[in-house]
Protein backbone atom coordinates (compact mmCIF):
# COMPACT_ATOMS: atom_id res chain seq x y z
CA UNK A 1 0.00 0.00 0.00
CA UNK A 2 1.56 3.30 -0.94
CA UNK A 3 1.87 6.27 1.70
CA UNK A 4 -0.75 8.54 -0.69
CA UNK A 5 -3.22 5.79 -0.46
CA UNK A 6 -3.13 5.53 3.11
CA UNK A 7 -2.83 9.16 3.26
CA UNK A 8 -5.91 9.09 1.86
CA UNK A 9 -7.55 6.81 3.78
CA UNK A 10 -6.30 8.09 7.11
CA UNK A 11 -8.42 11.00 5.59
CA UNK A 12 -11.42 9.08 5.05
CA UNK A 13 -11.96 7.53 8.30
CA UNK A 14 -8.63 7.52 10.36
CA UNK A 15 -6.10 5.02 11.04
CA UNK A 16 -8.59 2.18 11.34
CA UNK A 17 -9.44 2.77 7.19
CA UNK A 18 -5.79 2.85 6.52
CA UNK A 19 -5.27 -0.59 7.39
CA UNK A 20 -8.31 -1.79 5.84
CA UNK A 21 -7.44 -0.84 2.43
CA UNK A 22 -5.06 -3.64 2.04
CA UNK A 23 -8.14 -6.00 2.19
CA UNK A 24 -10.21 -3.83 -0.08
CA UNK A 25 -9.37 -6.39 -3.10
CA UNK A 26 -11.23 -8.91 -0.90
CA UNK A 27 -14.76 -7.64 -1.34
CA UNK A 28 -16.70 -9.99 -3.38
CA UNK A 29 -15.04 -12.64 -1.03
CA UNK A 30 -16.29 -11.08 1.69
CA UNK A 31 -19.74 -10.42 0.94
CA UNK A 32 -20.32 -13.63 -0.33
CA UNK A 33 -18.36 -15.00 2.88
CA UNK A 34 -20.84 -12.92 5.01
CA UNK A 35 -23.49 -14.26 2.89
CA UNK A 36 -24.59 -10.24 2.95
CA UNK A 37 -23.89 -7.36 1.77
CA UNK A 38 -23.75 -4.44 3.75
CA UNK A 39 -24.93 -1.56 2.54
CA UNK A 40 -24.99 2.19 4.45
CA UNK A 41 -27.94 4.49 3.68
CA UNK A 42 -29.63 7.53 5.03
CA UNK A 43 -31.53 6.95 8.68
CA UNK A 44 -35.26 7.93 6.99
CA UNK A 45 -35.77 10.06 4.04
CA UNK A 46 -39.24 10.15 2.25
CA UNK A 47 -38.90 7.95 -1.29
CA UNK A 48 -35.02 7.39 -0.86
CA UNK A 49 -34.57 5.31 2.37
CA UNK A 50 -37.82 4.75 4.75
CA UNK A 51 -39.19 2.16 6.60
CA UNK A 52 -42.79 0.06 5.72
CA UNK A 53 -45.17 -0.56 8.18
CA UNK A 54 -43.65 -3.98 8.45
CA UNK A 55 -40.38 -2.31 9.48
CA UNK A 56 -38.56 -3.50 6.05
CA UNK A 57 -36.22 -0.66 4.70
CA UNK A 58 -37.45 0.15 1.46
CA UNK A 59 -37.08 3.72 -1.16
CA UNK A 60 -34.99 4.63 -4.31
CA UNK A 61 -32.06 4.05 -2.90
CA UNK A 62 -32.63 1.13 -0.96
CA UNK A 63 -33.82 -0.71 -3.96
CA UNK A 64 -30.58 -0.30 -5.58
CA UNK A 65 -28.64 -2.01 -2.51
CA UNK A 66 -31.39 -4.87 -2.95
CA UNK A 67 -30.20 -5.29 -6.45
CA UNK A 68 -26.91 -5.59 -5.81
CA UNK A 69 -27.34 -7.93 -3.30
CA UNK A 70 -29.66 -10.44 -6.05
CA UNK A 71 -26.56 -9.57 -8.62
CA UNK A 72 -24.11 -10.69 -6.14
CA UNK A 73 -25.63 -12.96 -3.31
CA UNK A 74 -28.84 -14.20 -5.39
CA UNK A 75 -31.73 -12.93 -3.01
CA UNK A 76 -32.02 -8.96 -2.85
CA UNK A 77 -33.23 -9.65 0.44
CA UNK A 78 -30.01 -10.41 1.75
CA UNK A 79 -28.79 -6.56 2.57
CA UNK A 80 -28.11 -5.63 6.33
CA UNK A 81 -28.92 -1.80 5.98
CA UNK A 82 -26.69 0.42 7.81
CA UNK A 83 -27.90 4.08 8.97
CA UNK A 84 -25.55 6.61 8.33
CA UNK A 85 -25.36 10.32 9.22
CA UNK A 86 -23.81 12.73 6.96
CA UNK A 87 -20.69 12.78 9.33
CA UNK A 88 -20.75 8.77 9.78
CA UNK A 89 -21.23 7.60 5.89
CA UNK A 90 -17.43 8.33 4.53
CA UNK A 91 -15.99 6.84 8.08
CA UNK A 92 -17.94 3.85 8.04
CA UNK A 93 -17.61 2.87 4.03
CA UNK A 94 -13.94 3.61 4.66
CA UNK A 95 -13.07 1.64 7.29
CA UNK A 96 -15.16 -1.39 5.59
CA UNK A 97 -18.12 -1.04 8.43
CA UNK A 98 -20.47 -1.15 4.89
CA UNK A 99 -19.71 -2.29 1.16
CA UNK A 100 -21.55 0.48 -0.72
CA UNK A 101 -22.97 3.24 -0.17
CA UNK A 102 -26.09 4.75 -1.50
CA UNK A 103 -27.25 7.46 1.00
CA UNK A 104 -28.24 10.27 -1.60
CA UNK A 105 -24.19 11.32 -2.02
CA UNK A 106 -22.68 14.22 -4.18
CA UNK A 107 -20.17 13.22 -6.36
CA UNK A 108 -17.53 15.63 -6.14
CA UNK A 109 -13.73 15.97 -6.69
CA UNK A 110 -12.34 16.16 -2.92
CA UNK A 111 -14.57 13.24 -2.10
CA UNK A 112 -13.74 11.22 -5.58
CA UNK A 113 -9.81 12.41 -4.82
CA UNK A 114 -8.70 13.49 -1.86
CA UNK A 115 -11.07 10.91 0.71
CA UNK A 116 -10.12 7.59 -2.17
CA UNK A 117 -13.76 6.75 -3.00
CA UNK A 118 -15.12 5.78 -5.98
CA UNK A 119 -18.47 6.45 -7.49
CA UNK A 120 -19.74 3.85 -9.65
CA UNK A 121 -22.20 6.38 -11.54
CA UNK A 122 -25.25 8.85 -10.78
CA UNK A 123 -28.44 7.67 -10.26
CA UNK A 124 -30.25 10.93 -9.78
CA UNK A 125 -29.52 14.90 -10.87
CA UNK A 126 -30.33 16.66 -8.12
CA UNK A 127 -29.52 20.62 -6.88
CA UNK A 128 -29.61 22.05 -3.42
CA UNK A 129 -32.39 24.28 -3.07
CA UNK A 130 -34.44 26.38 0.17
CA UNK A 131 -38.09 25.77 1.49
CA UNK A 132 -39.55 28.26 4.01
CA UNK A 133 -42.80 29.21 5.42
CA UNK A 134 -44.99 31.24 3.41
CA UNK A 135 -45.65 33.25 6.07
CA UNK A 136 -42.34 34.79 5.85
CA UNK A 137 -43.49 36.32 2.83
CA UNK A 138 -40.23 35.61 0.81
CA UNK A 139 -40.77 34.54 -2.68
CA UNK A 140 -36.91 33.98 -3.66
CA UNK A 141 -34.12 32.88 -2.03
CA UNK A 142 -32.30 36.23 -3.10
CA UNK A 143 -34.62 37.90 -0.47
CA UNK A 144 -33.39 35.62 2.45
CA UNK A 145 -30.95 38.56 3.98
CA UNK A 146 -30.12 37.77 7.56
CA UNK A 147 -32.52 34.51 7.36
CA UNK A 148 -31.63 31.73 9.97
CA UNK A 149 -31.07 28.37 7.70
CA UNK A 150 -31.30 25.07 8.93
CA UNK A 151 -28.50 23.03 7.10
CA UNK A 152 -27.13 19.46 7.91
CA UNK A 153 -23.48 19.15 8.76
CA UNK A 154 -20.99 16.75 6.94
CA UNK A 155 -22.43 17.76 3.38
CA UNK A 156 -22.10 19.74 0.37
CA UNK A 157 -24.59 22.05 1.05
CA UNK A 158 -22.62 23.92 3.79
CA UNK A 159 -19.64 25.23 1.51
CA UNK A 160 -22.87 25.93 -0.96
CA UNK A 161 -24.81 27.91 1.26
CA UNK A 162 -21.77 30.05 2.28
CA UNK A 163 -20.98 30.54 -1.61
CA UNK A 164 -24.45 31.44 -2.57
CA UNK A 165 -24.90 34.44 0.32
CA UNK A 166 -21.40 35.43 -0.39
CA UNK A 167 -22.01 35.87 -4.25
CA UNK A 168 -25.39 37.53 -3.41
CA UNK A 169 -23.92 39.85 -0.94
CA UNK A 170 -26.34 38.98 2.31
CA UNK A 171 -26.21 37.70 5.35
CA UNK A 172 -27.41 34.00 7.29
CA UNK A 173 -27.20 32.96 10.45
CA UNK A 174 -26.43 28.72 10.45
CA UNK A 175 -28.40 25.96 12.34
CA UNK A 176 -26.58 23.12 11.94
CA UNK A 177 -28.51 20.18 12.36
CA UNK A 178 -27.07 16.29 11.66
CA UNK A 179 -30.26 13.98 10.02
CA UNK A 180 -32.88 15.26 7.86
CA UNK A 181 -35.71 14.43 10.61
CA UNK A 182 -33.82 16.74 13.05
CA UNK A 183 -33.68 19.43 10.04
CA UNK A 184 -37.93 18.61 9.73
CA UNK A 185 -37.91 18.60 13.61
CA UNK A 186 -35.89 22.30 13.98
CA UNK A 187 -37.82 24.30 10.99
CA UNK A 188 -41.09 22.92 12.00
CA UNK A 189 -40.17 24.23 15.85
CA UNK A 190 -39.53 27.49 13.92
CA UNK A 191 -35.97 27.34 15.18
CA UNK A 192 -35.14 28.81 11.76
CA UNK A 193 -36.48 30.48 8.80
CA UNK A 194 -35.71 28.15 6.06
CA UNK A 195 -34.10 24.68 5.60
CA UNK A 196 -32.07 23.97 2.42
CA UNK A 197 -30.57 21.19 1.19
CA UNK A 198 -31.59 18.52 -2.12
CA UNK A 199 -34.47 19.74 -4.12
CA UNK A 200 -35.40 15.75 -4.16
CA UNK A 201 -34.97 16.06 0.36
CA UNK A 202 -36.82 19.41 0.68
CA UNK A 203 -39.69 17.87 -1.99
CA UNK A 204 -39.53 14.63 0.73
CA UNK A 205 -39.53 16.84 3.38
CA UNK A 206 -42.64 19.24 2.33
CA UNK A 207 -44.30 15.68 1.05
CA UNK A 208 -44.81 14.92 5.07
CA UNK A 209 -45.89 18.00 6.86
CA UNK A 210 -49.51 17.92 7.64
CA UNK A 211 -50.09 21.61 6.06
CA UNK A 212 -47.79 21.34 3.18
CA UNK A 213 -49.57 24.69 1.34
CA UNK A 214 -48.22 26.89 3.99
CA UNK A 215 -44.55 25.64 2.88
CA UNK A 216 -42.63 27.03 -0.12
CA UNK A 217 -39.74 25.56 -2.35
CA UNK A 218 -38.14 28.73 -3.36
CA UNK A 219 -37.23 28.94 -7.08
CA UNK A 220 -33.71 28.65 -6.97
CA UNK A 221 -31.51 26.01 -7.41
CA UNK A 222 -27.77 26.96 -6.38
CA UNK A 223 -25.93 24.06 -6.86
CA UNK A 224 -24.99 20.88 -9.05
CA UNK A 225 -25.74 17.69 -6.96
CA UNK A 226 -25.58 14.42 -8.58
CA UNK A 227 -26.22 11.67 -6.48
CA UNK A 228 -25.09 8.35 -6.86
CA UNK A 229 -23.81 5.01 -4.82
CA UNK A 230 -20.06 4.55 -4.20
CA UNK A 231 -17.57 2.01 -3.16
CA UNK A 232 -14.00 2.39 -1.55
CA UNK A 233 -10.90 2.99 -4.08
CA UNK A 234 -8.17 -0.13 -4.29
CA UNK A 235 -11.04 -2.88 -5.15
CA UNK A 236 -11.80 -2.04 -9.10
CA UNK A 237 -13.58 -5.75 -9.82
CA UNK A 238 -16.16 -4.70 -6.96
CA UNK A 239 -16.73 -1.19 -8.20
CA UNK A 240 -16.93 -2.58 -11.55
CA UNK A 241 -19.65 -5.14 -10.40
CA UNK A 242 -21.52 -1.94 -8.27
CA UNK A 243 -21.35 0.27 -11.62
CA UNK A 244 -22.55 -2.33 -14.10
CA UNK A 245 -25.27 -2.89 -11.45
CA UNK A 246 -26.56 0.21 -12.03
CA UNK A 247 -25.61 0.47 -15.68
CA UNK A 248 -27.67 -2.30 -15.85
CA UNK A 249 -31.25 -0.97 -14.15
CA UNK A 250 -30.67 2.44 -16.55
CA UNK A 251 -30.04 0.22 -19.58
CA UNK A 252 -32.88 -1.82 -18.77
CA UNK A 253 -35.47 0.92 -18.87
CA UNK A 254 -34.11 2.18 -22.50
CA UNK A 255 -34.04 -1.64 -23.60
CA UNK A 256 -37.29 -2.62 -22.57
CA UNK A 257 -36.26 -5.08 -20.48
CA UNK A 258 -38.79 -5.19 -17.09
CA UNK A 259 -39.18 -6.70 -13.96
CA UNK A 260 -42.12 -8.72 -15.28
CA UNK A 261 -40.66 -9.34 -18.58
CA UNK A 262 -36.98 -10.21 -17.88
CA UNK A 263 -37.11 -13.81 -17.22
CA UNK A 264 -38.57 -14.34 -20.44
CA UNK A 265 -36.08 -12.08 -22.19
CA UNK A 266 -33.40 -13.98 -20.53
CA UNK A 267 -34.23 -16.74 -22.88
CA UNK A 268 -33.52 -14.76 -25.87
CA UNK A 269 -34.50 -11.59 -27.55
CA UNK A 270 -33.50 -10.31 -31.07
CA UNK A 271 -31.59 -8.24 -29.61
CA UNK A 272 -27.72 -8.52 -29.45
CA UNK A 273 -27.40 -6.07 -26.15
CA UNK A 274 -29.87 -7.40 -24.37
CA UNK A 275 -28.80 -10.84 -24.93
CA UNK A 276 -25.46 -10.47 -23.80
CA UNK A 277 -26.90 -7.76 -20.66
CA UNK A 278 -28.81 -10.90 -19.65
CA UNK A 279 -26.27 -13.52 -20.13
CA UNK A 280 -27.58 -15.55 -23.09
CA UNK A 281 -24.78 -14.64 -25.35
CA UNK A 282 -21.08 -13.59 -24.52
CA UNK A 283 -19.28 -13.99 -20.98
CA UNK A 284 -19.54 -10.82 -19.06
CA UNK A 285 -20.58 -12.37 -15.95
CA UNK A 286 -17.76 -14.41 -16.02
CA UNK A 287 -15.74 -10.72 -16.58
CA UNK A 288 -17.33 -9.99 -13.44
CA UNK A 289 -16.11 -13.15 -11.22
CA UNK A 290 -20.35 -13.37 -11.28
CA UNK A 291 -22.71 -16.01 -13.01
CA UNK A 292 -24.49 -15.34 -16.65
CA UNK A 293 -27.55 -13.98 -14.98
CA UNK A 294 -26.23 -11.64 -12.64
CA UNK A 295 -28.55 -8.83 -14.45
CA UNK A 296 -31.28 -10.90 -14.32
CA UNK A 297 -31.26 -11.20 -10.79
CA UNK A 298 -31.08 -7.36 -10.26
CA UNK A 299 -33.34 -5.97 -12.72
CA UNK A 300 -36.00 -9.02 -11.14
CA UNK A 301 -35.77 -7.00 -8.03
CA UNK A 302 -37.81 -4.15 -8.06
CA UNK A 303 -37.45 -3.61 -12.03
CA UNK A 304 -35.65 -0.89 -14.29
CA UNK A 305 -34.25 1.96 -13.55
CA UNK A 306 -38.01 3.95 -14.60
CA UNK A 307 -39.89 1.12 -12.22
CA UNK A 308 -37.96 2.57 -9.18
CA UNK A 309 -37.99 5.91 -10.07
CA UNK A 310 -42.15 5.75 -10.77
CA UNK A 311 -42.59 3.69 -7.50
CA UNK A 312 -40.77 5.62 -5.16
CA UNK A 313 -39.94 9.08 -5.86
CA UNK A 314 -42.35 9.49 -9.45
CA UNK A 315 -45.77 9.52 -10.44
CA UNK A 316 -46.89 6.23 -8.54
CA UNK A 317 -45.19 7.84 -4.89
CA UNK A 318 -46.45 10.63 -2.57
CA UNK A 319 -43.58 12.86 -4.12
CA UNK A 320 -44.67 12.99 -7.47
CA UNK A 321 -41.32 14.10 -8.74
CA UNK A 322 -40.70 14.77 -12.16
CA UNK A 323 -37.83 12.56 -14.11
CA UNK A 324 -36.45 16.07 -15.01
CA UNK A 325 -32.62 15.56 -16.22
CA UNK A 326 -32.64 11.81 -14.71
CA UNK A 327 -34.69 11.01 -17.53
CA UNK A 328 -33.55 9.25 -19.91
CA UNK A 329 -31.30 10.81 -23.04
CA UNK A 330 -33.98 10.02 -25.36
CA UNK A 331 -36.34 11.23 -23.43
CA UNK A 332 -34.74 14.96 -22.96
CA UNK A 333 -32.82 14.06 -19.77
CA UNK A 334 -29.20 13.00 -19.78
CA UNK A 335 -29.56 9.84 -18.26
CA UNK A 336 -27.87 7.18 -20.21
CA UNK A 337 -25.54 3.54 -19.34
CA UNK A 338 -22.55 2.74 -21.18
CA UNK A 339 -23.22 -0.04 -24.27
CA UNK A 340 -23.01 -3.67 -22.69
CA UNK A 341 -20.30 -4.66 -25.67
Amino acid sequence: MSLGTMARAAAAGGLLAAFAVSGLAATLENVRADDRLRCGINPGLAGFSYTDDKGRWTGFEAAYCRALAAAVLGDPDKVTFVNLTGKTRFPALASGEVHVLSRNTTWTFSRDVDLGFTFVGINYYDGQGFIGRTALGVKSAKELDGASVCIQTGTTTELNLADFFRVNGIAYEPVPIETNAEARAAYEAERCDVYTTDASGLAATKATFPDPGKHMVYPEIISKEPLGPLVRQGDDQWADIARWTLNALISAEELGVTQANVAKMAEGTDNPEINRMLGKEGSMGKMLGLDARWAVRAIAAEGNYAEIFDRYLGAGSPLGLPRGLSALYKDGGILYAPPFR
